[in-house]
């Protein structure tokens, strides 16, 4: 029986959920226990070896994503013959980068010694760390490439499951081996193994998911120039994520050079908090990316636009609920976990709000961009970063750190805010971008309303948050349920989007209601 796109697309939130939960609990708990017991060098030394060839892996360049776009529509056209030509010419096309990464990572060793001339660890130690680091990355390209059609297919779920699982085990285990043997070479070996087992277990389900998938690397050479749309955007791709990946790394830079080391560091503070939430709701909203793409590729103007509208509204109440509850509690939050010295002046984390909200709301559009296969801006990614750098550099030196955050909120305002759902409206859904605005500015003044109302009514609570983590946690509860409820009634009152997604989530409860009492 065919899996409807919400049932995929709420069992992908689901695990998404549950295991980021997990993960974050154990990655608090296990760097802890790597700090007192291999020591802040070895962990340092690991992260930036990760960080080192994070970089390398740019030269995947978006293919999985290229590659996922042309699935949509095989996909639900139930072309099997199709999807293994796509899938092989996949595996040929990353048995390539494989290869390039194989021989930029061997250059790059040979500069080691000059990146860490005196770390107080053996070269031994280092060049073993780095090369298990990167068999694990290649297990990837040679092995686990078909992963890319349990995504295009809404089956993220069992990627999610499986990786996050042996990624609990593998930290439960070198917790264990940190603990009892403080040895560096077998907390690197358990790296490496659980990186090989992932791979077996997960081409092991896949086989049972897909039994008629049959991908071949060299039938994949013969079919290269069949699909020149995955070339196509596959270049398109790479230069948005150059774009992306530079914009968000240079940051610290430049906070470093017209501010302080310090300043790196409080700020960091704040933006890792930043970093978990947005992660958090893009493992909730993420999972319905590959949905939008099948939704898209079935061709129902009135039925995609209808969702975009409900996706729209749900990134609204999320960012608004995220943002009103940042603005009252995050100062108290820093203070309980790090001291008041840490605090930052209001106005920077106001910035830093601002910057957080774009991102979040930013999602609906760019998921619907993608679907449509909308990558050919390869300017925008080159311009946004101009800009924000530009701009970030006059204002660091004129202001500092608001200065450089300006950077980042202008150029997410010129592209993200106005050039990415004119061209969403104008070659998507062929209809006038101002309905767009006019809907963001109406929906923005709706979600605002309640956040002047509940500001004044917090202003005049008994329960504070700086008391404690307990009346801390007490005040963030009851802050989201109070402003999500009050903004949700007045977004369904108001807007057919969050009419719309209300009305779709109560049919997805009754049903599933329904089924559990007929079993």
């Amino acid at each position: 029986m065919k899996e409807s796109r919400v049932k995929k697309s709420l069992l992908n939130a689901r695990v998404n959920l549950i295991f980021f939960v997990l993960i974050l609990i154990i990655s608090f708990f296990s760097r802890k226990v790597f700090l007192n017991c291999l020591g802040a060098d070895f962990v340092g030394l690991t992260g930036t070896l990760m960080n080192l060839l994070n970089f390398l892996n740019l030269a995947e360049l978006g293919i999985s994503t290229a590659i996922g776009y042309v699935l949509y529509k095989p996909i639900f056209e139930h072309d099997e013959a199709r999807i293994n030509e796509i899938i092989s010419v996949l595996g040929y096309m990353y048995r390539w980068i494989g290869r390039i990464i194989i021989a930029a990572g061997l250059l790059l060793s040979c500069f080691l010694p000059l990146i860490f001339p005196s770390t107080g660890f053996s070269y031994g130690i280092i060049y073993f760390a780095y090369y298990s680091f990167l068999a694990s990355s290649l297990i990837g390209y040679f092995a686990n490439y078909r992963q890319t059609l349990l995504g295009a297919d809404q089956r993220n779920y069992v990627v999610a499951f499986y990786f996050q699982t042996a990624s609990i085990i593998k930290i439960l285990c070198q917790i264990l081996s940190a603990w009892y043997t403080g040895s560096y070479y077998l907390w690197i070996m358990i790296e490496l193994l659980f990186g090989i087992i992932y791979s077996f277990i997960l081409n092991w389900k896949i086989n049972q998911v897909y039994p008629w998938l049959k991908s071949n690397v060299a039938l994949g050479k013969e079919l290269f120039r069949k699909y020149p749309e995955v070339i196509k955007y596959t270049r398109q791709l790479f230069v948005h994520r150059l774009g992306y990946f530079f914009q968000f790394q240079v940051t610290p830079f430049l906070v470093y050079a017209f501010v302080s080391l310090q300043m790196v560091a409080y700020y960091g503070n704040y933006s890792t908090i930043m970093d978990k939430l947005f992660l958090l709701v893009n493992n909730l909203l993420g999972s319905t990316e590959a949905s939008v793409g099948n939704l898209i590729a079935e061709g129902n103007a009135e039925k995609i636009r209808k969702v975009f509208n409900e996706l729209f509204s749900l990134r609204m109440l999320i960012a608004g609920t995220i943002c009103f509850t940042l603005y009252q509690l995050l100062e108290p939050f820093i203070t309980l976990w790090l001291g008041a010295g840490y605090i930052l002046p209001r106005e920077i984390m106001i910035l830093i709000i601002i910057n957080l909200f774009i991102t979040v709301t930013r999602g609906a559009v760019d998921q619907f961009l993608y679907g449509y296969g909308l990558f050919w801006d390869v300017w925008a990614p080159i311009v946004e970063s101009v800009i924000n750098i530009s701009v970030a550099i006059i204002g660091g030196y004129l202001w500092g750190l608001p200065g450089i955050l300006l950077g980042g909120i202008s150029s997410l305002v010129l592209i993200v805010g106005i050039w990415k759902p004119f061209m969403l409206y104008t070659w998507g859904f062929r209809k006038n971008v101002m309905n767009y605005w006019l809907q963001f500015g109406y929906q923005l003044a709706l979600i605002l309303i309640p956040m002047v109302l509940m500001n004044w009514i917090w202003k005049y609570s008994p329960l504070q948050p700086s008391g404690s983590f307990l009346n801390w946690f007490a005040c963030a509860f009851l802050m989201v349920v109070s402003y999500g409820v009050i903004t949700i009634l007045l977004m369904y009152c108001c807007t057919k989007g969050m009419r719309g997604m209300v009305h779709r989530g109560l049919a997805i409860a009754g049903t599933r209601l329904l089924w559990k009492r007929k079993k």
